[in-house]
């Protein structure tokens, strides 16, 4: 008897480890890759993405939602592809070659257009907020754009320019890079349209810090706006320089300088000055907004920039398409994506044959004591 009362808790000790390999056998895991700039002057919004993909790893694993009978696990997997073309392919051939068939990313257009074939060769799904209209025209159908294009948020500006703001004229300034460029063409187009006059166009570089060169030519031409396509690393500096040489032009952009940063860096010089369109809603007039806002500051200690809740979305639009089809085949779930919807936090996503967002929502900001606020 006292033989066998000492293996009685050894028994149910090894009963407890194998009930609990089998449970863990029952999970299904799946890599979710993550690419941005979480370096250099873009590195605030790489990190806000990662954000909110890992918020959506993490809701869905607290879900635990059933594939085939197992339990569904997201792991994330995060890479620096630094705003840079060839770092964002070798990126995409990392992935790729590890098997992970969903990613979230990339940030900028111009490490999305030429990864997006690496991705699609490896049969991997990517989401991304690359907004340039050539990164859903590669005719890949494992792309997906979750925000706006350039041309709606080019579009948009060239709009306010005309319809807010009153103007006549309007100088353009790009960065030479596949976002900046293409929005600033997207601008153009639809300004030319409504009768905005373009008085002088300018370029630099998305390393620059002093425009004093280029903005001093563009006051010389006193155009009643100024659009800049790029990002706010420059846009920041872009405006403080605008102030100090007195020149009295709205600077526009789109959504790459919808942000604190562009605030953080022009310091009173943005407010009343700067303004942005970006795809999206406002989390605070949306339903499920505030509460993703309040998660994600008690998470990180700060507020949510442009896409976090985007990316949030698109990982349990991700999720709900495995666990309706049975399946983590990235083929099935890409061609279920074309077809079905999710009502996420921002809007209702669904995608056309290119796998652009179709009825994606525009917010235009101005700014006001440093932060984006919303006008219409």
């Amino acid at each position: 008897m006292p033989f066998k009362s000492k293996l009685l808790p050894l028994s149910i000790a090894a009963i407890a480890l194998s009930m609990g390999a089998m449970a863990q056998a029952e999970d299904l895991v799946v890599k979710i890759g993550h690419t941005g700039p979480l370096s250099g002057s873009n590195a605030f919004a790489g990190k806000d993405n990662e954000n909110g993909v890992r918020m959506g790893v993490d809701e869905v694993n607290a879900k635990k939602m059933m594939v085939a009978g197992k339990t569904l696990k997201f792991e994330l997997v995060s890479e620096d592809d630094q705003c840079d073309p060839k770092s964002g392919v070798s990126v995409a051939q990392k992935m790729t070659d590890a098997g992970i068939k969903f990613v979230m990313g990339p940030y900028c257009s111009g490490v999305a257009i030429p990864s997006s074939k690496v991705y699609d060769e490896g049969g991997t799904i990517l989401s991304t907020v690359g907004s340039n209209p050539k990164v859903t025209m590669g005719g890949y159908k494992s792309v997906f754009r979750i925000i706006a294009g350039d041309n709606l948020i080019g579009t948009s500006m060239a709009q306010y320019a005309v319809n807010g703001l009153k103007a006549k004229t309007a100088g353009v300034i790009d960065d030479r890079t596949a976002f900046g460029q293409g929005l600033a063409e997207e601008f153009i187009k639809e300004a030319k349209n409504l009768g905005l006059t373009i008085v002088g166009q300018e370029y630099t570089t998305d390393k620059s810090t002093d425009f004093n060169a280029i903005l001093t030519t563009m006051k010389s031409k006193a155009p009643d706006v100024i659009f800049y396509g790029g990002y706010a690393g420059q846009a920041g500096p872009m405006a403080r320089q605008l102030k100090g040489l007195g020149i009295k032009a709205k600077i526009l952009g789109g959504d790459a300088i919808c942000s604190p940063e562009t605030g953080k860096l022009a310091g009173d010089a943005a407010n009343d000055t700067v303004y942005c369109a970006m795809g999206g809603a406002i989390l605070d007039k949306v339903a499920a907004g505030p509460a993703f806002k309040a998660a994600y500051k008690k998470r990180f200690n700060q507020d949510p920039d442009a896409y976090a809740a985007s990316f949030f979305d698109q990982t349990l639009f991700l999720a709900t398409t495995m666990s309706k089809l049975g399946t983590i085949d990235s083929a099935k779930v890409s061609a279920e994506l074309h077809k079905a919807s999710y009502k996420g936090i921002v809007t209702t996503y669904a995608y056309d044959d290119k796998g652009n967002l179709q009825k994606a929502p525009i917010t235009v900001y101005g700014f006001k004591a440093g932060v984006p606020v919303p006008l219409q």
